[in-house]
């Protein structure tokens, strides 16, 4: 059985967030350079079984495209050119890097650890990940 995996793209960094193997549980799970992600999937594809992976896409508050919704679906492409055997979904992340501060201060995490944005970024991706499993399940 296979894992999802999701991406919290960004020019800079890219948030990562994986499933168990029965898809119930999103976990964050690392931040790389988003020149990486190619090599990260390759890698990460020798250790575990892909059956998915969902893109955080965002949009205005408005629910219309940005120049980071360009930005990203060119990231979507580039994922489907090099992994044509991968299904690749989205789903709107508005408001998730501002609930993932919010839950990182609940934590009750250091200011060091708050100000780390790498930290944001893969929390982040695992509340569009939890967000997407729970859609799904409906």
């Amino acid at each position: 059985m296979g894992r999802i995996l999701c991406f919290d793209f960004g020019l800079k960094r890219v948030g990562i967030a994986v499933t168990d193997e029965l898809k119930i549980i999103s976990s964050p799970y690392d931040t790389i350079n988003s020149e990486d992600v190619i090599s990260f999937i390759q890698s990460y594809k020798k250790e575990n079984d892909i059956d998915l992976i969902v893109v955080g896409l965002p949009y205005d508050l408005k629910g219309k495209s940005t120049d980071a919704t360009t930005h990203t679906l060119s990231f979507i492409k580039k994922i489907k050119s090099h992994f044509t055997h991968i299904n690749i979904d989205t789903y709107d992340e508005r408001y998730t890097s501002k609930i993932a501060k919010d839950a990182i201060l609940s934590m009750g995490k250091n200011k060091k650890y708050r100000q780390n944005k790498s930290n944001v970024d893969k929390i982040s991706a695992s509340l569009i990940l939890q967000s997407y499993l729970k859609r799904k399940s409906i």
